[in-house]
C-alpha cells in the first residue's frame, strides 16, 4: 500500500510541531517551509482550513492515508460514545502504533516496517498488517526468530513504559493491552473535535 516517504522535517514545520518525534532540524528552523516561511503569513485562517490542518496532522503523525482515515472515522461515528475519543482509541490500538508505544521500534514508520516484515505476533500468531486493530487483553510480542534483531534491542534499551493502559514484559519481549486508552492517556497534541466537525459538514 502507498504511504508517505517524503521529507519529515518539512511536514513538521508546516504544522509547527515535531509530529514525527524529536528532530534537530525542526528545532533549528521552527517556522513554516518555503521562501516566505520566516515572514508573517496571513494570520486569519478559515474554520475549514483549521479543521483540515488538524486532520492532515493526525494522518501524517500516525502514517494513515486518506481513505483509511475516513474508514476509521466512519467506524468511530457508528459506535456509541464521544466520536473524537473513539477515533483516537481506534488509531492508538493499531498494531503499528502499539509496536511503537511498547518501544519495540523508535518510530511509527519503523514499527510499520517490523510488522510488514513479519517480526511481530499478536496472541502468538504472526500478523503482518500494520493497520490491524488490537483489543483489550491482546498480547503483542516480538516473534521468537526476531528477538535477536539488533534494531529491536537498540530501541528497547532504556525504554520505560509510560502508558498505564499498556503492560510490557521485558523478559518475554511482549506487551499486553490492558484496556483502551482514556483521552488523557494519549499524549499527542490533537484537537480531535476539529476533525469531528470537519467530517460532520
Amino acid at each position: 500500500m502507498a504511504r508517505y516517504i517524503g521529507p519529515t522535517t518539512k511536514i513538521a514545520r508546516k504544522f509547527r510541531e515535531p509530529i514525527f518525534g524529536p528532530d534537530k532540524s525542526f528545532e533549528k528552523k521552527n517556522y513554516p517551509p518555503g521562501q516566505h516561511g520566516m515572514n508573517k503569513r496571513r494570520s486569519k485562517q478559515s474554520e475549514y482550513a483549521i479543521q483540515l490542518m488538524e486532520k492532515q496532522k493526525v494522518k501524517y503523525m500516525y502514517g494513515i492515508l486518506e481513505r483509511q482515515f475516513a474508514k476509521i472515522f466512519d467506524k468511530a461515528s457508528r459506535k456509541s460514545g464521544i466520536t473524537g475519543e473513539i477515533l483516537l482509541q481506534l488509531i492508538e490500538t493499531r498494531l503499528d502504533n502499539l509496536v511503537f508505544r511498547f518501544g519495540i521500534a523508535p518510530t511509527r514508520s519503523s514499527a510499520r516496517q517490523l510488522v510488514s516484515h513479519r517480526h511481530i505476533t499478536v496472541n502468538g500468531k504472526v500478523v503482518n498488517i500494520p493497520s490491524y486493530t488490537c483489543k483489550a487483553g491482546d498480547i503483542v510480542a516480538v516473534r521468537e526468530k526476531s528477538k535477536a534483531l539488533e534494531s529491536v534491542h537498540a530501541s528497547l534499551t532504556g525504554h520505560v513504559n509510560k502508558y498505564g493502559w499498556l503492560e510490557w514484559d521485558k523478559a518475554s519481549m511482549s506487551g499486553k493491552v490492558l484496556n483502551l486508552p482514556a483521552r488523557d492517556q494519549i499524549p499527542e497534541n490533537i484537537k480531535e473535535q476539529l476533525i469531528v466537525e470537519l467530517y460532520s459538514k
